[in-house]
């Protein structure tokens, strides 16, 4: 691993970073959620997750429930569920219906066996321990429960990775700036089942292939300033970069009519 990449991973899983900065409310992850509604085809995520737990009865918890999305929506489609959610990040839970309680990935205030479903969703790459994280989802889970979890490829949103390395180059007066930090590298799509496949037997994967498209860049200047929080990460004047990529997208959409980024996110369901 190189100084930088280490750096990078030192600041993506850094709690007083994620609770104080990156998730102390939810316009960030707001901004990140809501570039999905232009892509095609649309998946309904939350709701993807409500079917994969259509025969289970009994407990659910959300680790890392950030704004509380899922927990919204199992919340009306499965109302006899008792649902738990989980965030390191007090106030990112603030609107979060209850009952939720703040805690650590790698240390669950859960019994062993205690919940019927475990979701980890775009969440893993946070914790610093990942392997203690998946130990303790098997350890609270019952043996014949689920865990689902999700996260992003390598290969996600590489237009925006392009965007913001052709915007910083420009700022700095090079080719191409730095790379801009990611958050799902240390628990990529294709990492992800190794890392389950440690305490789970079957780790059944879906990909969730689909293509972007803005006529307006605001969505994507949204999505790519809610990285705020790491701005002392990107080595590059971070306010000075996303004006320049707005420009940049606007030069695009005026010349194509639209500019389209390629996604690849996926849902894993893994039991014993």
């Amino acid at each position: 691993m190189t100084d930088l990449s280490a750096a990078h991973d030192a600041a993506v899983t850094d709690r007083a970073r994620l609770a104080g900065s990156a998730y102390n409310g939810d316009r960030d992850l707001a901004a990140r959620q809501s570039l999905y509604q232009w892509q095609t085809p649309r998946y309904d995520l939350p709701g993807l997750v409500a079917e994969r737990l259509g025969d289970v009865r009994g407990r659910v918890v959300d680790i890392g429930c950030g704004n509380g999305k899922f927990i919204q929506r199992l919340r009306q489609d499965r109302p006899d569920l008792s649902l738990l959610g989980f965030d390191i990040a007090p106030g990112i839970l603030a609107g979060v219906p209850g009952p939720v309680a703040v805690a650590d990935a790698t240390r669950l205030p859960l019994a062993a066996g205690s919940v019927d479903v475990a979701l980890a969703l775009h969440m893993l790459y946070h914790v610093p321990d990942i392997r203690q994280a998946v130990r303790e989802l098997a350890r609270v889970v019952a043996r014949d429960g689920l865990v689902v979890v999700s996260t992003n490829s390598d290969r996600d949103k590489a237009e925006m990775d392009d965007l913001w390395q052709r915007a910083a180059g420009d700022v700095l007066g090079v080719e191409r700036g730095p790379a801009r930090i990611s958050l799902s590298a240390r628990f990529s799509l294709e990492e992800a089942p190794a890392f389950l496949g440690e305490e789970f037997g079957q780790v059944e994967v879906t990909e969730l292939p689909g293509t972007i498209t803005v006529r307006d860049p605001e969505p994507v200047i949204a999505h790519m300033a809610s990285y705020r929080a790491w701005a002392d990460q990107h080595d590059v004047p971070f306010d000075a970069t996303i004006e320049r990529a707005r420009a940049i997208v606007v030069e695009d959409i005026a010349r194509n009519g639209a500019y389209e980024i390629t996604c690849l996110g996926g849902i894993l369901v893994c039991r014993r």
